[in-house]
């Protein structure tokens, strides 16, 4: 298939390249063996009993959680380079 300036095949590395990050990402964040923690790891209040049990090898609060969880999301890569991302 014709695609312009890019080397034959270079689609297809690019979709197995961002599967294989998004897979080892994925791998990075599974949770931690052991027992859940009964206060967070951040910011040292209580975890609650329903959350330790829902959430093995537990460490965080709520609250702490999410704001992992929001700065983390932001360090994805564009690899796709669209037009608006590069005028940002």
């Amino acid at each position: 298939m014709a695609s312009g300036w890019a080397q034959e095949g270079a689609v297809q590395e690019q979709i197995d390249t961002t599967v294989s990050d998004a897979v080892a990402d994925a791998r990075a964040q599974l949770r931690q063996a052991g027992p859940s923690l009964s206060y967070c790891a951040e910011c040292d209040e209580p975890i609650p009993e329903r959350r330790r049990e829902l959430i093995p090898g537990v460490r965080f609060c709520v609250s702490c959680q999410a704001e992992i969880d929001a700065n983390e999301r932001g360090h994805g890569m564009n690899r796709r380079a669209s037009k608006d991302s590069l005028l940002r």
